[in-house]
């Protein structure tokens, strides 16, 4: 029998301004849920770094998100999910549902960790998001039109920020994704000079693609003064887990919604449409 959650006490989404977090709360929104934001700027305010904000946040919620910043690769993160996994449980809170990534032994740690701290546990384990094109860190190049990264033949199955969001709202919302792992992928592998066309394509207008050393990507991370951990970080996964271990497609989408996932072409249309692109060269 399915069971629907309904609470009127909100759900917390830890990195509710991010790209997948902001979906999920527009989705829990639309359905009546009442959602509060984990942010550092929020209200009572959630910081990885500061476990003094965590209880608070925690405070009279129904379920959570849990997102790791900036990543579940980063040292540390298993054991901070963990942690948190556990006061959430002690305040009450066993309902969470965990962003994780393919191929990263650390994010596999914390899975392992919330599976293990007696939560009721859903894990959406993603692939790279389309978005990046659009939303984040490769946004700027697309724009200038000359997209260089340490990364050549090796591909990769682009999921799309909407299709996790589904699945996330669903599982914070029906009992039947209880003690799930969804391993979510794009109907497809691309490489990243292939995605680069795909979005040249959909602009109408030539964006370059340059292999590059890893030594030459962390010096432009060092120009655009990215902060040194964060630049390492960027720097590992472009350089240890896109070394082809995660070319395989799933059906993980099928699985938790029922339907295919949504392609990379219609991606491009679609964030084109809107004007994402508007100003590339």
């Amino acid at each position: 029998m399915t069971t629907f959650r309904t609470s009127k006490f909100p759900v917390l989404l830890i990195g509710g301004t991010g790209k997948t977090g902001r979906r999920v709360a527009e989705r829990l929104t639309a359905r009546g849920v009442p959602v509060r934001v984990g942010s550092r700027s929020a209200s009572p305010a959630f910081d990885w770094e500061n476990r003094e904000t965590w209880a608070a946040a925690l405070e009279c919620v129904s379920a959570a998100y849990i997102t790791y910043y900036p990543d579940l690769a980063a040292p540390g993160a298993a054991e901070a999910v963990g942690d948190l996994a556990r006061l959430a449980i002690a305040k009450g809170v066993k309902r969470l549902v965990l962003l994780s990534g393919r191929g990263e032994p650390e994010a596999q740690r914390a899975e392992a960790m919330l599976q293990a701290s007696g939560a009721d546990w859903t894990i959406v384990r993603a692939s790279w998001f389309m978005q990046n094109f659009s939303e984040s860190m490769l946004l700027g190049s697309i724009l200038a039109g000359e997209m260089a990264l340490p990364v050549s033949t090796v591909r990769e199955p682009f999921i799309h920020a909407d299709d996790i969001a589904d699945i996330v709202t669903a599982a914070l919302t029906d009992d039947r994704h209880i003690g799930r792992l969804y391993e979510v992928t794009g109907p497809r592998a691309l490489t990243f000079a292939e995605a680069t066309a795909e979005i040249a394509k959909a602009t109408g207008r030539p964006i370059n693609y340059a292999t590059i050393s890893p030594e030459e990507f962390m010096q432009g991370l060092e120009q655009e003064q990215v902060p040194a951990d964060i630049a390492a970080l960027v720097n590992e996964l472009f350089t240890v887990v896109l070394d082809g271990r995660n070319e395989y497609l799933t059906d993980g989408v099928q699985q938790a919604l029922g339907r295919a996932p949504r392609d990379f072409t219609a991606y491009a249309r679609e964030a084109m449409a809107i004007g994402i692109w508007e100003g590339a060269q």
